[in-house]
């Protein structure tokens, strides 16, 4: 029996014009452009600094350029699925705005939020409604505009996150080509290194929250450091050993670019050649949810049919895995 598989069939990205470098942030907190690049491979960051603009307003012009990249209508998609932890508000869901901007009225939608992994998880998820038979256009969109939740006098964090992101249109395919298979798993007790304090129904908007600096990220880097390895390699390593395959059969590695130590920590304990890793985190920083599908775009014309990828990331909550699909053209 041949098996129906969701395949990437279109991929676009988009990050906003503004640079900030590692130059201008040491004039706003206690840094320097060395310090920041040995410690996290970051150059500079993009930031959307337009009024009024938000992570919608990111989604819909990526998502109406990669409707136009694969001729398809608005009237064709079924599904939009936004993975996010910067939407523009507690509710409605980001993806219904961004389906409201783009014209899109034939699909439901809905945003997922599992901070770097959000993608990830919002992609196996788009993929089981087209495996299933029930869908045949599926848009999984990972963005995020961190600068509006990052202190930009605390540089432990303000070095390392910036905005952006890409969306893929999902499509069946029966030729072999599409997402195999994916590795996921959660550990709450992560939540106390790596969180928003303020925000949500436990300590709701106050001016004591807003005075405590409650509503930015908190970061404790060491912990976090170590479990993101850990997490990744594991999952690769499942992943592989699932799917009956050795390192030399992946021809991408697609990790989060949270680090590049972290990046280089991932492909160092998996013996995996780092010229096969894909790597921009110099250009855009951590755009969190918005990571990987980055990093595709850019390797876009890289790629070929058939060949095997291997996507892996960790994000606050705790949330990792790995999805290891094959490219469709």
């Amino acid at each position: 029996m041949i098996r129906r598989l969701a395949a990437i069939t279109g991929i676009q990205g988009f990050v906003p014009e503004t640079i900030l470098s590692n130059t201008e942030l040491e004039k706003m907190v206690d840094t320097t452009d060395d310090w920041i690049t040995t410690r996290t491979g970051i150059k500079e960051r993009r930031i959307l600094k337009e009024p009024g603009k938000a992570a919608s307003d990111m989604g819909k012009i990526m998502v109406e350029k990669l409707l136009q990249k694969t001729n398809t209508h608005p009237d064709d998609i079924e599904l939009v699925i936004f993975a996010t932890v910067t939407g523009d508000m507690v509710f409605p869901d980001t993806a219904n705005i961004v389906c409201d901007k783009v014209g899109i009225k034939n699909a439901f939608a809905f945003d997922v939020r599992a901070a770097c992994s959000g993608f990830l998880f919002a992609l196996t998820t788009g993929a089981k409604f087209i495996e299933s038979g029930t869908h045949k256009k599926v848009i999984v969109i990972g963005c995020d505009m961190m600068s509006s939740i990052i202190d930009y006098t605390d540089r432990a964090t303000c070095i390392i996150f910036g905005d952006g992101g890409g969306a893929v249109l999902l499509e069946p395919r029966e030729d072999g080509s599409g997402i195999i298979d994916s590795v996921f798993h959660g550990d709450g007790s992560g939540a106390k290194y790596l969180h928003m304090k303020a925000g949500g129904s436990l300590r709701p908007p106050s001016l004591e929250t807003i005075a405590n600096k409650e509503h930015f990220v908190y970061q404790e880097g060491k912990a976090v450091f170590k479990s993101a390895i850990n997490g990744m390699v594991d999952t690769v390593k499942k992943l592989l050993e699932r799917n009956q395959l050795t390192l030399n059969d992946i021809k991408w590695l697609v990790p989060h670019q949270a680090n590049i130590r972290i990046i280089h920590g991932v492909a160092d304990a998996l013996d995996f050649e780092l010229s096969k890793v894909m790597i921009n985190i110099e250009k855009y920083g951590n755009t969190t949810s918005g990571t990987i599908p980055l990093c595709l775009w850019e390797w876009e014309s890289k790629l070929k049919k058939g060949d095997n990828i291997v996507l892996t990331a960790f994000g606050g909550g705790f949330t990792w895995g790995s999805t290891y699909l094959k490219w469709a053209y």
